[in-house]
C-alpha cells in the first residue's frame, strides 16, 4: 500500500489482529487510511499523510490498514470504497471522508474533530 510504504514520517501499518491497540486503545487521535496496494488515489494520498503526519507529530497518530489485507476490520467500519479516512478519538470513529484530497483540505477535515492546528502549507 503506498501509505505504508512512503516516506518515513507517513503512516505506520496496521492489521487486522493490531487496530484495536494501535487505533481504539490510543491515547492520540488516530487518523486511519483504509487502503489498497492497486488503488491510485491511495498513492496520490501518500505524500499528503506523511506531510500531515510530519506537522502534527504528536498531536495525532496516523495509520494505514490494507483492506485486501485485512478484511475484518474494513468490515466492522463499513468501508465500502478506497481510499477512506477515518478519525478515531478515544476509540470511537468520529469522522469518515472518503477519496483522495489535498493536505490543506484534509487539515482542514481533522481540525473540525481533533484540536490540531493545521499549519500553513497546503
Amino acid at each position: 500500500m503506498a501509505g505504508i510504504t512512503g516516506a518515513a514520517p507517513g503512516p505506520t501499518t496496521v492489521t487486522d489482529e493490531t487496530f484495536e491497540r494501535e487505533v481504539l486503545a490510543s491515547a492520540l487521535p488516530v487518523l486511519v487510511e483504509f487502503g489498497a496496494d492497486w488503488c491510485g488515489p491511495c498513492r496520490m494520498l501518500a505524500p499528503v499523510l506523511a506531510g500531515i503526519a510530519e506537522e502534527t507529530a504528536g498531536a495525532l497518530k496516523i495509520v494505514a490498514l490494507d483492506v485486501d489485507t485485512n478484511p475484518a476490520t474494513q468490515s466492522a467500519y463499513a468501508v465500502l470504497s478506497v481510499p477512506t479516512l477515518m478519525v478515531f478519538r478515544g476509540g470511537e470513529p468520529v469522522k469518515a471522508v472518503v477519496g483522495a484530497r489535498s493536505k490543506h483540505r484534509l487539515l482542514q477535515e481533522i481540525a473540525e474533530v481533533v484540536p490540531v492546528t493545521p499549519g500553513t502549507a497546503g
